[in-house]
């Protein structure tokens, strides 16, 4: 009989829609597999809702906060359902940004300065020396970033708004010009690195994330082989020191300017990174050899407790 996976989208946070997306795709993918598919828009009857229809696996596609945080995780855990990607541990590390900067850091991979403050003390003063990035310590999908340019006077206002929906923390981390580099990590085996070019403007937006024609992808990246062999080490080394399972991606940034620093640093690693038809890592595993299907059944196939 067909392996029964309730695939688990939409959620609470901000990432609601890309999430709904990243679902539908992976559960059409799942049923081209033939597995049994229950698709879940989740609310915060999740648990009773997984107890009574107790699937042998759960693909959790939820993005941002108690989907990738470890919360899920946790009452997965609970439940002892099988689950796709990371952890608890792994999962609420990861995207507390400003405590996974600290652990990679550990590690050996290069990461931004910054600092971590409130939002209204980050609108009162420029807590850096601009240019510089103000960005929630625990969204993700470039929810709430903000780049304070060179020229910019006055620190973000919008940071003060009464209607703030996001974190109150923020992560201030200076501003690394060049390109954004990503790379993929399947299993304990980086994939490919591609470079992100924006179709409009510098910045790697949440619109260049998920529109269509929002960004352009150049894969393989024409860096120099030791940078892009580099990347990769990087994203493993990454993906290991968090404590991460089954697929994870790691963002960079790679200042080779004419006249640049020369920089790499990390920025943040994707627990569970988007999984939509313009979405990085089925790009980076289709020219690595995996279908989105091969892709989708592995991760199934690889899903446990104890992550």
């Amino acid at each position: 009989m067909a392996k029964h996976v309730a695939v688990l989208m939409g959620g609470l946070s901000a990432e609601r829609t890309v999430s709904l997306n990243s679902g539908a795709a992976c559960a059409n993918a799942l049923e081209g597999e033939g597995y049994r598919v229950t698709r879940i828009d989740v609310d915060r009857n999740i648990a009773a809702v997984l107890s009574d229809l107790r699937p042998d696996v759960v693909f959790n596609a939820l993005h941002g906060r108690w989907g990738e945080d470890g919360i899920m995780q946790g009452i997965l855990e609970m439940l002892r359902i099988p689950y796709t990607h990371s952890g608890v541990l792994a999962s609420a590390l990861a995207m507390q940004k400003d405590r996974a900067k600290a652990v990679m850091a550990a590690a050996g991979v290069p990461v931004p300065r910054g600092v971590t403050v409130h939002r209204l003390e980050a609108a009162k003063r420029h807590v850096m020396e601009p240019p510089y990035v103000v960005k929630p310590a625990n969204e993700g999908s470039s929810v709430g970033v903000i780049i304070v340019r060179e020229d910019r006077t006055h620190p973000p206002q919008e940071l003060a708004r009464e209607d703030w929906a996001l974190s109150e923390m923020m992560l201030v981390e200076n501003y690394v010009a060049g390109r954004e580099l990503t790379c993929a990590v399947m299993g304990d085996k980086p994939l490919g690195v591609i470079d992100i070019r924006p179709a409009t403007g510098v910045f790697y937006d949440y619109d260049a994330k998920y529109a269509k024609g929002g960004s352009i992808h150049v894969l393989p990246a024409e860096i120099k082989p030791n940078i892009y062999q580099l990347v990769q080490e990087l994203a493993l080394t990454a993906h290991q020191a968090l404590g991460c399972r089954g697929v994870s991606r790691a963002d960079f940034r790679y200042d080779d300017r004419p006249g640049g620093t020369g920089e790499l640093v990390c920025l943040e690693v994707n627990t569970q990174p988007g999984m939509t038809e313009t979405s990085l890592v089925p790009e980076l595993a289709a020219h690595a050899g995996h279908s989105f299907g091969e892709l989708v059944r592995w991760m199934v196939e690889d899903a446990s407790c104890d992550r």
